[in-house]
């Protein structure tokens, strides 16, 4: 990031809540990849919490994290296939939605939404794999989403 231009740098520090423009953002740290590093944001805004990680293996804290949240945004690469992998002693990759439910589930998160839509979702049969999808939520006690271009309401 140090050879990119920005006029303004400015770090979010882990785990410390900041408020901009009276919303509360606090980052957790993820595992994902050892070249493109990346955190999870836990959101509020009055009495609404989300926690957006659209791109991640692996939330540490995840209870903390999702901890009371309301609706969990997060990566939709794959649906049950691992695309985990190993480079020298770090697990790097994507967690598939079916662990993402289950961790809904654990942690009481209601809703979900999934982005960063992977080849399987977005070349697939829409019609089966939302259903497949919706199916796994189910089981679960979550309700989901695949998010799209214009996507405004949360979840239905």
């Amino acid at each position: 990031m140090e050879s990119f231009r920005i006029d303004s740098r400015m770090y979010m520090p882990e785990r410390k809540p900041v408020t901009i423009a009276g919303i509360i953002f606090q980052a957790f740290p993820v595992d994902h990849s050892v070249r493109a590093p990346a955190v999870g944001y836990r959101v509020s805004a009055g009495r609404v919490t989300v926690f957006y990680g659209p791109d991640l293996l692996w939330i540490h804290d995840r209870q903390s994290a999702l901890s009371g949240a309301e609706v969990y945004i997060g990566d939709g690469a794959t649906i049950s296939s691992s695309m985990v992998r190993k480079i020298d002693d770090n697990l790097i990759g994507h967690t598939p939605i079916r662990t993402q439910l289950t961790w809904c589930q654990k942690e009481g998160v209601p809703r979900a939404i999934f982005t960063h839509l992977g080849s399987e979702i977005v070349e697939g049969d829409e019609r089966s794999l939302n259903s497949k999808i919706r199916q796994m939520a189910k089981e679960r006690g979550v309700r989901v989403q695949i998010a799209y271009d214009g996507l405004e309401e949360l979840v239905k």
